[in-house]
């Protein structure tokens, strides 16, 4: 799905872009990246279809996602984990 393609299902749904990236726990930074690629994917743009028909049916999606409590995810990887023991490291 294109990024424009994304944005339409958005204002279909009345949602704004930091909206659902905070409904869905995702950074709204990496979905601006998104923008750059030109296109969006495929689990992204289907949240953001459902939340468009569950929106035109009258379904309170804000309620259903919240229901699922999402937790962010964290970052990972060798440059990160080598700041949190250096923090870890100072305060002992």
């Amino acid at each position: 799905m294109t990024f424009i393609d994304f944005k339409k299902l958005l204002l279909d749904a009345e949602i704004s872009l930091p909206k659902f990236s905070k409904l869905i726990k995702v950074s709204e930074k990496n979905i601006q990246a998104y923008k750059q690629k030109g296109e969006v994917p495929n689990a992204i743009a289907a949240i953001a279809k459902c939340i468009a028909v569950m929106h035109k049916e009258g379904i309170d999606y804000k309620e259903e996602i919240e229901s699922l409590q999402l937790q962010p995810k964290r970052k990972k990887g060798v440059g990160f984990a080598k700041k949190e023991k250096s923090k870890e490291q100072k305060s002992e």
